[in-house]
Order: C-alpha cells, then sequence, then structure tokens
C-alpha cells in the first residue's frame, strides 16, 4: 500500500481537529501552537481524548484544544522531574563503578578481559569507549592525554565520567562475576539481577526523555523486571502496570531518598501528578491508591 495522503496546511489541520470535535475557540492561537509544536508530536496527547473505538478519531464531548496542550505541558514537566532523578542517579552509579571496583583490582582494571563476559563483548565496549573518550574535551581527559602515554585510556574514575549512560549500563551488565554487580547493586539495597534489568530499562526511558518524546502514558517496549527486594519498595510497585512509567518513577523515588535523604523530588512529582486535570493517574501505570504509597506519604511528613 503506497501512502497518498496529502501534506495539510495548518488552517487544514485546525480545520480537521474541529470537524472531529474539537473546541477551538481561537485559531490563530491554535496556528501559531501547531506551528511550534507539529500536528504529530501533539496527536500523543489527544488521542486519550478522542471516543473509545472511533474508526474516526472523533473526540470526547467537551474536548479542547486547551486540554490538549494541558497534557503537553504536563508531560514536558513530568519528563523534566524524570531527567532529573535518572541524572542524579547516574551520577551517583559512575561514583559506585568506579571507586568500587576501581579499589578492588586496580586503576585499569576495566582494560582486562577477565573481568568482563567475553573477548568479543569488552573488545566492543572498549572501542566505544575509546571513540567517546576521543571526542571528550573535559580538562581531566586532556590532562591525562598530555600528562601519561600508558596505559592508552585514562582511570577508570576519570574514564567513568565519560561514559554514556548506556555504555556505563553495558560495563556494569557485562562484568564477568555476579559478586562484582551485586558488590555495587547492595549500595542501593538491590539486587544486581534487578539492577541490570532495571539499568537497560532506564536507558531506553533516558533515550525517550532526551528526545522530548511522549513519557506519561508511553507503553515501553523495554521494560524491567519487578524485584523481590526490599521489601519496602516491592510493595509499593504494580504488577499489572508493567509497560508504563509508574513503577519506574516509583523506583526513582526510591533511589533519590537513598541516595539523598530529605530529597524534595518526591514531594514535587506527587504535586505535579495530582495537578493532571481531567486524566486518571492509573493511566501512567500508577494504582488507584498510589497516592498513599510511603515513597509520597514519608516525604510529606518530612
Amino acid at each position: 500500500m503506497d501512502y497518498i495522503k496529502p501534506p495539510f496546511s495548518i488552517d487544514e489541520q485546525i480545520n480537521l481537529l474541529i470537524s472531529r470535535g474539537m473546541i477551538i475557540p481561537n485559531r490563530s492561537r491554535a496556528s501559531r501552537y501547531l506551528s511550534h509544536i507539529s500536528y504529530y508530536r501533539l496527536r500523543g496527547y489527544w488521542i486519550p481524548l478522542e471516543q473509545s473505538g472511533s474508526a474516526d478519531h472523533t473526540f470526547q464531548n467537551g474536548t479542547t484544544f486547551d486540554q490538549v496542550l494541558d497534557l503537553y505541558i504536563f508531560d514536558r514537566q513530568f519528563r523534566l522531574l524524570v531527567m532529573e532523578a535518572i541524572e542524579r542517579f547516574e551520577v551517583s552509579l559512575r561514583a559506585q563503578y568506579a571507586n568500587q571496583l576501581g579499589y578492588r583490582y586496580g586503576s585499569h582494571f576495566f582494560l582486562e578481559t577477565r573481568y568482563f563476559a567475553d573477548t568479543i563483548t569488552h573488545n566492543r565496549l572498549l572501542t566505544s569507549l575509546g571513540e567517546e573518550i576521543d571526542r571528550s574535551r573535559e580538562p581531566f581527559i586532556d590532562h591525562y592525554r598530555q600528562t601519561y602515554s600508558q596505559p592508552y585510556l585514562p582511570p577508570i574514575w576519570a574514564s567513568c565520567e565519560v561514559m554514556s549512560f548506556g555504555q556505563l549500563s553495558q560495563w556494569y551488565q557485562k562484568l564477568r562475576k555476579r559478586g562484582d554487580r551485586q558488590f555495587i547493586a547492595k549500595s542501593y539495597g538491590l539486587d544486581e539481577k534487578f539492577l541490570r534489568s532495571f539499568l537497560h530499562h532506564l536507558t531506553h526511558v533516558r533515550n525517550i526523555t532526551a528526545h522530548h518524546g511522549r513519557l506519561w502514558n508511553r507503553r515501553f517496549t523495554i521494560t524491567m523486571a519487578l524485584p523481590k527486594a526490599p521489601i519496602q519498595l516491592a510493595a509499593m510497585l504494580h504488577p499489572g502496570a508493567d509497560r508504563y512509567v509508574g513503577n519506574t518513577i516509583i523506583v526513582l523515588g526510591y533511589l533519590l531518598k537513598l541516595i539523598s535523604p530529605g530529597t524534595s523530588w518526591p514531594w514535587r512529582m506527587r504535586r505535579l501528578i495530582e495537578h493532571l486535570v481531567g486524566i486518571n493517574p492509573v493511566a501512567m501505570g500508577l494504582a488507584n491508591d498510589w497516592q498513599t504509597l510511603p515513597l509520597w506519604i514519608e516525604e510529606e511528613q518530612g
């Protein structure tokens, strides 16, 4: 089947939305937004406002253009909060990886295949890291280049700082010994099997946020296995919604409170979700009683 749909002008896009039942009282305002936020980017935000099972994408009665914008703005603020949490956890994980394994095995242990799953995987990781370091203009990387000739890569505590999050995840997952993975996971009270799964999932989530993709109700293709421990974390997770972001923000909140006791992040996340007008947070993968979880309550009382 060939694609034959013609391009629509902004005015034609507005006419199409009105014909489907969307209330747009101010065309010039809608035109301005559609000029700077594409129709197809906004489309992901009005789908929940369409009538269920409607083949012609008719909107629910009373649906307004402002409702779509409100949901778009919510998702942008939501992504920023999620990205803040990922950044703080990522910085912590870099420190744990470099400090703990560097202390155990030496400054350049990561150059040795014996610590990793296999030679092919290790060579791939080194090549990728070398390319990242070659592109880096960090002062500590330049200092190493100008001062030392061997080993050819900087020590783990410097190299770790220029890895992408995806690379860091792989360097963790491909450690040969479960004990080494567990050594790092225990810093967060987690099992290494869950941390591996979470890092793989979080890499996917991070890529979505970095590319400004819709996040709040996205159905993930890369999920995380739910942990059995610690009990206080496992009890807060929603097993029936493993493909949505609700569990992700609960794990991030748990980790942030561990890394930085007294953090305001859970409180700010709860407040943002509570102001999501007209949309049930269940669509994010949160349970109906999500506000009663200790993650939010303890922060509010503290």
